[in-house]
């Protein structure tokens, strides 16, 4: 959208604000299976143009049935981790034969939603440096839950 020539002369934040509030809009009617009249009649509380909201509409109502299939893929609840396997990895020399020396951690998340089951492992790499981070901040999130839990 930021390359687009029509739009250059319009500030790239306002341009980011107008798209993320156009996929809300779509979000949001495809998540409540709103009918062209109620989508219509929250454009025009937005002070939209009629020529601008039947052309949303339309192209809306092309997209419809995929969006709604797309939103039903996605699942209502997040992924719930149910185990974590790590590995160390060395890596000695790099493609251009230069010894590098750098160890990272192999991380596997197994993961399941509630709505439809497992899914695919989580597997990511990343330095000592990195995965300290991140036991750190999960070790901050239990203790948030842990106090939120006494109140």
């Amino acid at each position: 959208i930021l390359d687009d020539p029509d739009l250059k002369d319009i500030d790239p934040t306002v341009l980011k604000h107008c798209h993320a509030a156009a996929a809300t809009c779509i979000l949001e009617a495809g998540k409540q299976k709103a009918d062209i009249s109620a989508i219509s009649t929250c454009l025009e509380d937005c002070k939209l143009d009629k020529e601008r909201i039947e052309q949303f509409c339309t192209e809306y109502q092309k997209n419809k049935d995929a969006l709604e299939i797309l939103l039903g893929s996605i699942g209502r609840s997040p992924l719930h981790i149910t185990d974590v396997s790590w590995r160390l990895e060395y890596q000695i020399k790099s493609n251009q034969l230069h010894k590098t020396y750098q160890p990272s951690y192999l991380v596997t998340l197994n993961v399941e939603n509630s709505d439809s089951g497992s899914h695919p492992d989580i597997r990511f790499s990343c330095t000592m440096e990195q995965l300290q981070d991140l036991v750190g901040k999960l070790k901050d999130a239990a203790k948030s839950l842990e106090r939120a839990t006494q109140m």
